[in-house]
């Protein structure tokens, strides 16, 4: 069994890419926060988010040149952060009807 793997080295114009990427993206989102999307700035906003986050993952982090190991651990995680967004989302979602003592 052989554990050489090979070493890729990613062009700095990949990198270049990625960080004006980046920088647009940063700018969509300053953009998204000026204008008023109704209760759709949240998702907006983080689906913007989830797009950088998964370019750095991808390409900072080099994930995409990594073992497929890597890689399902890689979307373990992020499938938990869904899990936890959305298990945090449920519960602020369900507590307008919840009195306040004191009020």
């Amino acid at each position: 069994m052989s554990t050489e793997h090979a070493h890729v080295i990613t062009p700095v114009r990949t990198y270049v890419a990625i960080f004006a990427a980046l920088l647009v993206l940063t700018g969509l989102t300053y953009l998204v926060a000026l204008q008023d999307f109704g209760v759709m700035n949240t998702p907006i906003a983080l689906a913007v988010a989830l797009v950088k986050a998964s370019l750095v993952v991808i390409y900072f982090m080099g994930v995409r040149y990594n073992t497929p190991l890597t890689k399902v651990v890689v979307v373990a995680g992020f499938f938990w952060l869904l899990i936890l967004f959305g298990l945090t989302l449920n519960d602020y979602m369900t507590r307008h009807w919840m009195g306040v003592p004191g009020r």
